[in-house]
């Protein structure tokens, strides 16, 4: 049992598919403890599981917590239900998760396709390390089904997408790369770490594999640090669940909890995240310190109209740049009260950045350099007119 993903069910219910997603985000891989009747999934701190005899695994076939954890299966179940996904595995950060997948999917001397606007970490994870393993890979612009077509190899496995990007907000038609993908017989990653599966659901769409940064969204406090890997195929999920046991990148307990407590307030919290981001971008888009807002809502957008077709709403992040260069957006990412300075996102408050000198300076020089002038949102779920407020003074 120790070398398998799939037979750990010590909670949840059977099946929540037919279940609206507020319901599934409340209930799935969740009931009642049978022996105390507590309604929450209980923290199980424990880091072993007494036998009933050598080999003789009790109900859930659990054994040791590296390999499995009831509190984890129970926030793995809840996430495979909101991605519509029949396998879920979580990690101790959002960037375990990527390195997972990429050795799951990949071997030296093949090749993989990733966005110019991808996430610094991803891309340092990708160009510093995998290479060293033999690994090549080549940068396209994924708004363009066309570009993605000339940098597909015969060596290709695997394309790399984030929609929306991070953190130019660009849109990719995951439909669309799916084809592309699956035609060469290479695997469609999608990270829908800023969408979340509220708003947006890769796995209907064609993607093989989701991944997600909990960090953000999911667990939506700014209190835990998480990853995972959600897919319909399992032969993917048992390498997934070999890989996290064997180096064991495992999230504790109390994290597995506070993910699981974060995703059952999603769907309100994506709701009011996008109603202020909104507010926020149409201020922006009339500030005349602002030179471009960068959001897939607006109509000018370039990715606008298949955002529109693929996501629910647009979602809670917005970038900008402005007049005066990097040293203007330095000043403005250090002039908000309510924004506060700081990397990450997802949380329930707002937070401000400089990407260039902050979450993408690994990929300065490199093709994925972000413009000097540019200033990300993470907008929060506060009194917008207290965050436009804030917003306009820090701007002058």
């Amino acid at each position: 049992m120790a070398g398998r993903g799939g037979g750990h069910r010590l909670v949840g219910m059977d099946d929540t598919r037919h279940y609206g997603f507020e319901t599934r985000a409340i209930h799935a891989g969740q009931r009642p403890d049978p022996r105390t009747g507590a309604v929450i999934v209980p923290i199980y701190a424990t880091s072993t599981y007494a036998q009933d005899g050598v080999g003789g695994l009790r109900e859930g076939g659990y054994e040791y917590s590296r390999t499995a954890n009831p509190t984890r299966t129970a926030a793995e179940e809840a996430l495979a239900a909101l991605e519509d996904g029949r396998r879920c595995v979580m990690f101790a950060s959002g960037m375990a998760a990527s390195d997972a997948v990429l050795r799951a999917a990949l071997r030296p001397g093949d090749h993989l396709v990733l966005g110019n606007d991808a996430y610094g970490g991803t891309f340092r994870l990708i160009d510093k390390v995998l290479t060293e393993w033999g690994v090549e890979y080549t940068v396209a612009d994924l708004s363009s089904l066309d570009a993605v077509r000339e940098a597909v190899q015969s060596r290709t496995k695997l394309i790399w997408c984030e929609t929306p990007s991070n953190p130019l907000l660009g849109i990719a038609d995951i439909a669309g790369l799916a084809t592309i993908a699956h035609e060469a017989q290479a695997q469609l990653v999608v990270d829908n770490t800023f969408a979340t599966p509220y708003l947006q659901q890769p796995l209907a769409l064609g993607a093989d594999v989701v991944v997600h940064s909990t960090t953000k969204y999911l667990g939506g406090h700014s209190d835990v640090v998480g990853g995972a890997v959600v897919t319909n195929s399992d032969d993917m999920a048992e390498r997934l669940f070999f890989l996290r046991n064997a180096a064991g990148a495992v999230p504790g307990p109390f994290d597995s909890w506070l993910t699981m407590r974060g995703m059952k307030t999603l769907a309100l919290r994506m709701e009011r995240h996008c109603d202020n981001a909104e507010r926020i971008v149409a201020m922006l888009a009339d500030h005349p310190e602002v030179t471009k807002v960068y959001y897939p809502g607006l109509p000018e957008h370039p990715g606008h109209d298949v955002a529109a077709k693929q996501m629910r709403r647009f979602g809670g992040m917005v970038s900008f740049t402005v007049r005066g260069g990097e040293q203007r957006a330095l000043q403005v990412v250090a002039g908000t009260e309510l924004f506060v300075l700081a990397e990450s996102l997802g949380g329930v408050e707002s937070l401000i950045e400089h990407p260039g000198k902050m979450t993408h300076a690994s990929t300065a020089g490199s093709l994925l350099q972000v413009p000097d002038d540019l200033v990300r949102l993470s907008v929060g779920i506060e009194d917008p007119r207290d965050l436009e407020v804030d917003l306009r003074k820090a701007l002058g």
